[in-house]
C-alpha cells in the first residue's frame, strides 16, 4: 500500500502534466483530441489518488473536496463516451491550480513525527 504522502506527489505529477499542455489554451483544446485524452486521463489519475488516500487523511483535510475529485474519476472512466470537454476544461482551468498549491503546501509543511 502507497502512503498518503506518495499519492498526494501523484496528484501534483498529474497536475504538472495537465498544465504542460493546458498552457495551450481552450481553443488548443477543443481541437486537439489527444489532448483531451491525456487532460482525462490525468484527471482520472488525481481522482485515482484522491481515493487510495487513507480516510483519516482525507478527514484531517476535509476542506479539499475529495469527494467530487474522487466523483470527477468515476465519471470520466463510467461515462466515457459523454463526457462534456466543456467541463473537463473547466477543471482544468478553474480547480486545478488551486488544488496543486493546496496539495504542494501539505507537501511542503514539515512532516510531524
Amino acid at each position: 500500500m502507497r502512503a498518503d504522502r506518495d499519492r498526494l506527489f501523484d496528484i501534483v505529477e498529474a497536475i504538472t502534466k495537465i498544465e504542460r499542455y493546458a498552457g495551450r489554451g481552450k481553443e488548443a483544446f477543443e481541437r486537439d483530441e489527444l489532448v483531451q485524452t491525456w487532460m482525462v486521463h490525468h484527471i482520472q489519475v488525481i481522482g485515482e489518488a484522491a481515493s487510495g488516500l487513507s480516510p483519516e487523511f482525507r478527514q484531517r483535510r476535509s476542506a479539499i473536496p475529495w469527494r467530487e475529485i474522487i466523483a470527477m474519476r468515476n465519471l470520466l472512466v463510467h461515462e466515457y463516451f459523454g463526457i462534456d470537454t466543456r467541463t473537463v476544461w473547466n477543471v482544468v482551468e478553474r480547480d486545478l491550480p488551486r488544488l496543486k498549491a493546496t496539495i504542494q503546501r501539505l507537501l511542503d509543511a514539515p512532516e510531524k513525527s
